[in-house]
């Protein structure tokens, strides 16, 4: 299977891998045979890739021991995957997990130095992800490294002890790391992952020009608990289309027009999504982001639910899954599987978008961006009055080049939009 696949092709269809014993702790326990049975049930589905998970100080619990025993872990889940047909993404830095952090002793306390900017520290890390991604480099269902889950949420509040950087000192983080990555396993597809803020948050470190431009896709992660469903509802055109809407806002960002963009965490919230609704909203939210161009693919969050006998996770987090901690298929599961199987073999390539609304340059703007800001619900209004917008950067809404590199025929204001 190849690693990866032009946008112009079958998109990929994946899950965020949480193993049905002992959650992301199974590393701890690390049981091939429990992982091979997760495994079959994912592969079952049609899925044709997974997103995994080391916990960082785990993995690396001194800043120059990388525990070789969980590295070889590591292969032998790639290995299991491949024997199953699933391609394998590998999450370098956890970093944060379904509200809890995992960060190693050596950054914390008495030896609290900031993540992203101590020269030790950052040191540490690429030589960390330098050596996962040479363990896996020669497997063929190795797709690449993303550098964390979710990491910016560090940088910033609201994180009660955030590691504070500059846009300048972030960027130069992002570009150390990857660089890391691909000498570990060079050609492959290694990308950097935020969580929303940064395309929606003012004081965010982390920028929606970084996302666009640096590593090898870009990546999104929808999650309509970010005041999406409780302004608009279950049902709402934000909500169902609020994956779209951030694949369509990277594109304002994005140097290259055509340059993929991976909806890599995508899930169904309860209560905002009731179970009996999960389904609807599984296919609604996939049909919306690939009638976006340039999609590489859809990784749901996540494969199976958090067990009840761990404690303390947030409601939401125990019934995200794709499948039940004993396996069983639920409906956004069993949507998923339909999706998958209607999309076998079929050409991806959806009409161009010829309206873009207006997207201020300004970092200290994103928020109209954000639900309730401007180009959010304008974004919004269109959709839900039939429009197929995408959105452009104030500085290029003049440029006739990239407009037309893009098929853009009309701009349109934010406040402009009835």
């Amino acid at each position: 299977m190849l690693s990866s696949a032009p946008p112009s092709g079958t998109p990929r269809f994946g899950a965020n891998y949480t193993p049905s014993q002992g959650w992301f702790h199974h590393w701890l326990d690390f049981d091939i045979d429990a992982v091979r049975t997760d495994l079959d049930a994912i592969a079952a589905l049609g899925l044709d890739h997974i997103r995994v998970f080391p916990i960082w100080p785990y993995f690396q619990p001194n800043r120059t021991l990388i525990r070789p025993r969980a590295v070889e872990q590591l292969v032998a889940l790639a290995d299991a995957a491949a024997e199953r047909g699933l391609d394998v993404n590998v999450d370098g830095l956890q970093g944060h997990l379904s509200s809890f952090d995992f960060l190693p002793a050596w950054t914390q306390t008495w030896h609290r130095r900031n993540i992203f900017s101590d020269p030790d520290v950052v040191s540490g890390q690429a030589e960390y992800l330098r050596t996962l991604a040479a363990a896996l480099a020669d497997r063929p269902n190795f797709i690449g490294m993303t550098i964390g889950n979710e990491i910016n949420q560090f940088s910033a509040g609201p994180h009660p002890d955030p590691d504070r950087v500059t846009q300048e000192q972030a960027e130069s983080w992002l570009r150390t790391v990857l660089a890391a990555c691909e000498q570990g396993a060079p050609g492959k597809l290694h990308l950097h992952a935020e969580y929303d803020a940064a395309w929606y948050q003012d004081d965010q470190p982390f920028t929606p020009a970084q996302a666009a431009r640096l590593g090898a896709v870009t990546a999104v992660h929808s999650w309509v608990f970010n005041g999406t469903a409780q302004r608009h509802g279950r049902t709402g055109a934000a909500t169902r289309a609020h994956a779209a809407y951030m694949i369509e806002l990277s594109k304002a960002w994005a140097d290259d027009p055509r340059r993929p963009v991976w909806l890599q965490e995508v899930g169904a919230p309860a209560p905002l999504i009731p179970a009996e609704h999960a389904a609807d909203f599984t296919e609604s939210t996939i049909e919306a982001a690939l009638d976006c161009q340039d999609v590489w693919g859809v990784t749901w969050w996540c494969s199976h639910d958090v067990s009840r006998d761990l404690a303390d996770f947030p409601e939401l987090e125990y019934s995200l899954g794709l499948l039940t901690n004993d396996g069983a298929v639920k409906p956004a599961g069993a949507a998923i599987s339909r999706i998958v199987e209607e999309w076998r073999g079929r050409t991806y390539e959806p009409a161009v978008r010829t309206t873009a609304v207006v997207v201020d340059d300004a970092m200290s703007r994103r928020s109209e961006c954000g639900p309730g800001g401007a180009v959010f619900e304008a974004f919004a209004r269109l959709v839900a009055d039939g429009v197929r917008p995408t959105t452009v950067l104030a500085s290029r809404a003049a440029d006739t080049e990239h407009l037309a590199a893009r098929g853009i025929g009309e701009v349109v204001l934010p406040g402009d939009v009835g």
